[in-house]
């Protein structure tokens, strides 16, 4: 079971990183898995926002994830390179 000092361990992880550009892993279920490239625009007590990067719109697409996505492994975070 998750408990209470796990999921704040993983939020001050993703505060520091606020601003930061990161590829998103998200497993859809039934095989589907989705990549994207987005920034993390802010953190709130059970949730995330990103802010994706898409050439198809023309405004930013904005997707939420909980802090229990990145413990049970459906979301994984990793931290783009600066160019």
């Amino acid at each position: 079971m998750i408990g209470r000092d796990e999921i704040f361990q993983v939020k001050r992880e993703i505060d520091n990183y606020v601003g930061s550009k990161v590829r998103i892993r998200a497993n859809k279920g039934r095989k589907k898995i989705v990549v994207k490239e987005g920034v993390i625009q802010s953190t709130y007590p059970s949730i995330f926002v990103v802010s994706l990067d898409d050439d198809s719109q023309k405004a930013p697409r904005v997707v939420s994830y909980s802090y229990t996505d990145i413990l049970t492994h459906t979301v994984e975070l990793s931290l783009c390179q600066e160019n």
